[in-house]
């Protein structure tokens, strides 16, 4: 049996700055609780196929110290009946991704082949109403081994391995994008790979030329919907120019790549420099945007919004909105020339009027020690702080702005922490886990702060078309006694419905949330 509880969401909103009463269109069921027989283990995919099933894989770990042992696959009905489970007794070196196509499952790894002296991309198949997985290599790249092929830090890279490849997939997991830089004797090159998620390789690119003189390390891709032009959008690291202290040594560019050519664009303009870009295919319009700083370092300003030739790359139009005083009040508790800095683009949400709506996380790495095995190690923190929330008019003037104030970190598993965002009509929903109760800063702000651990309250917050902010705790811990994977639910943009997993120990449960709208349709990326 599925234990439903649909609970229709009507209540006194505590807003941020507002403090008004509105009603929030969200639902919720909670799965059955089941047994799970693997303690420890991260979600590596969760995709739907179109028999309105939900797949699941999970790598588990065993051992002291863990290491993977192998994928954990399930796959439950529409009801979140659990209908039937694999386990595929492949740990891997590198898995990369998983997804689902045509009644397939696809497991994406990387690993190194002795005998052939090369990298391979491998791919893991099998259909999901029988499991029996076979193996093919979709790409082959001579090297000697090395001890990180995967360029998995985009934002502290190193060049100088001899070997690094990194994989994008597009926002509609139509299609990845690879990129590969090695070596040739004593040359270096850089190749470009698009498949779609079918397999088929849809492109083959050497950009070699462009990487004498710039090492490219990208961040974002959008494809073309017949999957034959590909848009890299990344930092490009300057090898021999001759670079000051307090000079940036980067700059942000837009690389569109098809079967004759490439095209590439600079983001330079003298005072402003771009940060964390993203390019957007809305219709016909090629748009990117992303943050900016009026400093050569890592603090942000503002907004940025550039309208450009989706052939040509030329840029039209730009638009640079700098952080409003509400903005700056939301963060700080006053309008201060205070430091934003360490904003990872996170999604986007396009509604009909083609007005932009995205959003961003103060994303950041310390180090820390863990003491946990009664001996002390150095461990790396990863911390998931305030959310930034925005809205650019299609013509990229800024509506508004608004910052979203959290404070998570956590040593290993960031699917409990950070969060996701739905975007509905003219409105976003932003779903995290936090404590009881957000604590109350100055100036009518508050503060969520990590509950996941001990509390599994999941909120949600609502942005409306205004700007405005309000929020609501959702589930709370004496419902779901199970701390929820926040932000990597299986997001199903049909039917408005995001499914999220719960997992603690040997126990694990679905949760679907029903995210419904007015009457207006929008798009979303």
């Amino acid at each position: 049996m599925t234990l439903r509880r649909s609970l229709a969401l009507v209540f006194f909103l505590v807003a941020f700055s507002l403090g008004k009463a509105q009603d929030l269109p969200i639902s919720y069921t909670l799965g059955e609780k089941f047994s799970d027989r693997y303690k420890y283990s991260t979600v590596l995919s969760i995709s739907s196929d179109n028999k309105e099933q939900s797949v699941l894989v999970r790598t588990y770990y065993g051992g002291m110290p863990l290491r993977p042992k192998g994928h954990f696959i399930e796959v439950y009905d529409s009801e979140m009946n659990l209908v039937r489970d694999f386990n595929y007794k492949y740990a891997g070196r590198h898995m990369v991704e998983g997804f689902v196509r045509n009644q397939q499952l696809y497991l994406l790894e990387l690993l190194y082949n002795n005998k052939e002296e090369a990298y391979q991309y491998k791919v893991h198949q099998s259909p999901i109403d029988e499991f029996r997985f076979t193996e093919r290599s979709i790409l082959s790249i001579p090297s000697k081994e090395v001890i990180n092929p995967l360029a998995v830090n985009k934002y502290n890279r190193s060049f100088d391995g001899g070997f690094s490849t990194a994989t994008h997939f597009n926002d509609d997991t139509t299609a990845f994008a690879i990129t590969v830089q090695h070596r040739e004797g004593k040359k270096s090159k850089y190749h470009m790979y698009v498949f779609g998620t079918d397999l088929t390789q849809h492109l083959k690119y050497d950009f070699t030329e462009e990487t004498e003189l710039k090492n490219y390390a990208f961040e974002n891709i959008e494809v073309s919907k017949d999957l034959k032009t590909v848009y890299f959008m990344g930092k490009a690291f300057f090898k021999k120019k001759r670079i000051g202290a307090r000079e940036r040594k980067f700059q942000y560019e837009l690389v569109r790549v098809n079967e004759s050519g490439h095209v590439r664009q600079e983001f330079s303009d003298d005072g402003k420099y771009p940060e964390s870009l993203k390019p957007l295919l809305i219709g016909d319009e090629l748009v990117s945007v992303g943050f900016y700083s009026d400093r050569k370092d890592n603090r942000y300003n503002g907004l940025i919004h550039y309208k450009m030739d989706a052939n040509s790359l030329v840029i039209k139009s730009k638009k640079y909105n700098a952080f409003s005083n509400q903005f700056m009040i939301d963060k700080f508790g006053r309008d201060v020339d205070a430091k934003v800095k360490n904003l990872i683009f996170k999604d986007v949400h396009i509604t009909a009027s083609q007005d932009i709506i995205f959003s961003a996380e103060e994303y950041f790495v310390t180090a820390g020690s863990d003491i946990s095995d009664g001996n002390t190690r150095k461990v790396d923190l990863y911390h998931y702080n305030d959310i930034v929330c925005a809205k650019l008019a299609a013509n990229g003037d800024m509506i508004w702005a608004r910052n979203i104030n959290k404070t998570e970190v956590t040593k290993g598993d960031e699917a409990y922490a950070s969060y996701t965002a739905y975007g509905k009509d003219d409105v976003m929903y932003f779903f995290i886990n936090s404590g009881e109760h957000p604590q109350k800063l100055s100036k009518n702000r508050i503060m969520f702060r990590q509950g996941f651990s001990k509390s599994p309250n999941m909120f949600v917050i609502k942005v409306d078309e205004s700007g405005n902010l309000s929020y609501q705790k959702l589930i709370d811990d004496k419902e779901a006694r199970l701390p929820i994977m926040v932000s990597r639910p299986l997001i199903d943009k049909k039917t408005d419905q995001l499914l999220f997993y719960a997992k603690r120990g040997n126990k694990k449960q679905l949760v679907k949330v029903n995210v419904k709208g007015n009457s207006k349709t929008s798009d979303s990326k």
